[in-house]
């Protein structure tokens, strides 16, 4: 499988936004975006199953928001009034066969992208 491919990272000020992308190589069914910051375990934080049902983990409710284009195989996260405690390497995953909920787990996902780096200062 081809990696999905993350783009849009970069430095923000605090209360600031930036729009994630990604891109996969053949239709996914089911996405997910995934932070780790240094020194911390990688956790889920926003996914959006076959049927187009978004989850979000709690630090991101109401500020980040996923979409996908199935047409053109991509996935987005339009992050809003970042803050400092968001600064991490945010990852794109995807699953090529049909899903439903459970997309901030990893385990749901077979493909994972390199990461682009988000940071928020203060």
């Amino acid at each position: 499988q081809v990696q999905p491919v993350e783009s849009g990272g970069g430095s923000v000020q605090s209360g600031g936004s930036l729009t994630l992308s990604c891109v996969t190589a053949d239709r996914s069914f089911c996405m997910g975006w995934f932070r780790q910051a240094p020194g911390k375990q990688r956790e889920g934080i926003a996914g959006i199953d076959s049927d187009d049902r978004p989850a979000y983990a709690d630090s991101v409710r109401g500020r980040f928001f996923i979409s996908k284009d199935n047409t053109k195989n991509m996935l987005y996260l339009q992050m809003n009034n970042l803050k400092p405690e968001d600064t991490a390497m945010y990852y794109c995953a995807a699953r090529h066969n049909y899903c439903l909920y459970s997309t901030l787990f990893e385990e749901r996902f077979s493909d994972w992208g390199q990461g682009t780096q988000v940071t928020v200062s203060s």
